[in-house]
């Protein structure tokens, strides 16, 4: 049997976004940014290159897409008007999937508030 290895790669973004879900007079509703890191992580067998895949490559596209979000307001992105931490996770690996097949999860946080999301793949 051979060793299953998992790489990660990080990025980092600044957003805004509101939820307008829950009560009305929740502080969510009202638009606020945050600090985002995103974690993507590649699984599998060592290939012929002596990798599972090229961190290199999978850390200029983890940092594509988060520069697709960065500065910017979540709510106008398709796929996030409703911008919780699980449909980030989603954005994410749908962006990040295709190329690489072996992507096994995907992590996004707010580290300064202490909040974590994960999506097993």
């Amino acid at each position: 049997m051979k060793p299953v290895f998992e790489i990660t790669k990080a990025a980092f973004f600044d957003a805004a976004h509101y939820i307008e879900q829950g009560p009305s007079d929740h502080r969510y509703r009202r638009l606020h940014g945050h600090s985002f890191k995103v974690e993507a992580s590649v699984r599998g067998e060592m290939l012929d290159a002596g990798w599972v895949a090229d961190l290199d490559t999978l850390d200029v596209a983890l940092k594509a897409v988060a520069a697709e979000l960065d500065h910017g307001l979540l709510n106008d992105k398709a796929g996030l008007e409703v911008p919780t931490l699980e449909r980030l996770c989603l954005y994410f690996a749908e962006r990040l999937k295709t190329r690489f097949p072996g992507l096994s999860r995907i992590v996004l946080s707010r580290p300064t508030i202490g909040e974590t999301c994960s999506l097993a793949l």
